[in-house]
């Protein structure tokens, strides 16, 4: 089968809520990624030919042919096509596989996944619309899906109480964790860890480079007094993502095209699954689907150099490294979204840059991506780090 390379991976540092990005129309900040993805990659922007963009607030500024509205914000040729993906939180690690599968079929050579989303701008669930008729809520889950599962609605809240729950996770454990992130995430940035994947930003008063949300001086004792998200549960916003504004990119190439405008891969595509079961507990499907993955690819969780298990809620990838018997020491080694925010639709291709840096970095080989998604599905994509 025909290989899938990646020559260049960029995201924008993570703004806050409200923060320093929120100035940002969310289709301009995709728009300075792609211009800085194809600048880096050095690459005649008339030579791609698809952007495939995560969302997943498809409202207000994020509506209309989003992923289009992006490219039309960057310097990219008018011809260049975009489509907008919405797998939930793996949307842009969905968009990779998506424009790997198309370069591996031989349909296109040079295409670009990626993702935006402002939460600051276009707050999550704004695309949702909930009315009242005759005493019935109208929403996404019709009433044959909730006499299915026997619920009333789905929640992620409720699916990391049940994961906490079903894995023994006290409130203490998923803050260390959390408390982890930060501490992690402090040191990579001083060290420079994550420079060459940063794309910086024009904000007033100067450039957006460093990740926003990074608690410096967090302690156990402040992250354990921030208040639960459900009465009597482990989880709080403190041992959850944060909300953040952010883009970021891949550019996705065949071998023909390597040869054909003298580029440089920086990873290997070896392996993509996507799997999904049970909707409830929603959040627990990347252990499964990492099993088939390592399973296709013919390889243990021990050949696995690095992960990058997002950090939707502490319980997630605390159960993922239980359940597969992974090393700790390898997983968000520059820490995760606790610390670094989580741009939902940005997500899957941030972590993805932020993974083959890493890689690169430390001169390792085999790097393994996740993220649990809303519905309970989840994907895979297995990369090797070329030097």
């Amino acid at each position: 089968m025909a290989e899938a390379y990646i020559v260049e991976a960029v995201r924008t540092a993570g703004g806050k809520r409200n923060g320093k990005l929120a100035g940002w129309h969310p289709a301009d900040m995709g728009g300075a990624v792609l211009d800085a993805l194809v600048g880096r990659a050095e690459i005649d922007p008339a030579a791609i030919e698809d952007v495939i963009l995560g969302c997943v607030t498809q409202a207000g500024e994020q509506a209309f042919a989003f992923a289009r509205n992006v490219v039309l914000a960057s310097s990219l040729p008018v011809s260049v096509p975009a489509v907008t993906v919405d797998r939930q939180c793996g949307s842009s690690q969905q968009a990779i596989q998506f424009a790997a599968q198309a370069v591996m079929s031989g349909v296109q050579d040079v295409v670009i996944a990626g993702g935006a989303e402002s939460m600051s701008r276009v707050p999550m669930f704004t695309n949702l619309s909930f009315h009242q008729k005759e005493g019935i809520g109208i929403g996404p889950f019709s009433d044959k899906i909730k006499q299915r599962f026997g619920v009333s609605t789905f929640s992620q809240f409720e699916g990391a109480e049940m994961i906490a729950r079903k894995y023994g996770f006290s409130r203490e454990t998923l803050d260390r964790f959390a408390l982890q992130s930060h501490v992690r995430a402090a040191k990579a940035t001083a060290a420079g860890a994550f420079n060459a994947e940063i794309v910086p930003l024009a904000i007033e008063g100067g450039r957006h480079f460093i990740d926003e949300g990074i608690r410096y001086d967090a302690t156990l004792e402040g992250i354990g007094a921030v208040k639960l998200l459900t009465e009597g549960g482990v989880v709080s916003a403190a041992n959850a993502s944060q909300i953040c504004d952010g883009a970021s990119a891949v550019l996705v190439v065949s071998e023909a095209a390597l040869k054909a405008h003298n580029l440089k891969p920086i990873a290997r595509i070896v392996q993509m699954t996507v799997t999904a079961g049970d909707p409830v507990i929603m959040l627990e499907e990347p252990i499964h689907a990492t099993r088939r993955a390592l399973a296709k690819a013919g390889l243990s969780i021990d050949d696995i150099d690095l992960y990058e298990v997002n950090e939707a809620f502490a319980p997630v990838p605390l159960a993922w490294v239980q359940a597969l018997g992974a090393d700790p020491d390898k997983l968000n080694v520059n820490g995760g979204a606790i610390a670094l925010g989580h741009p939902l639709g940005a997500t899957g291709t941030k972590l993805m840059a932020t993974l083959i840096h890493g890689l690169r970095a430390r001169g390792l080989r085999y790097g393994l991506q996740t993220v649990c998604e809303g519905g309970g599905t989840a994907n895979v994509t297995i990369v090797e780090a070329l030097s």
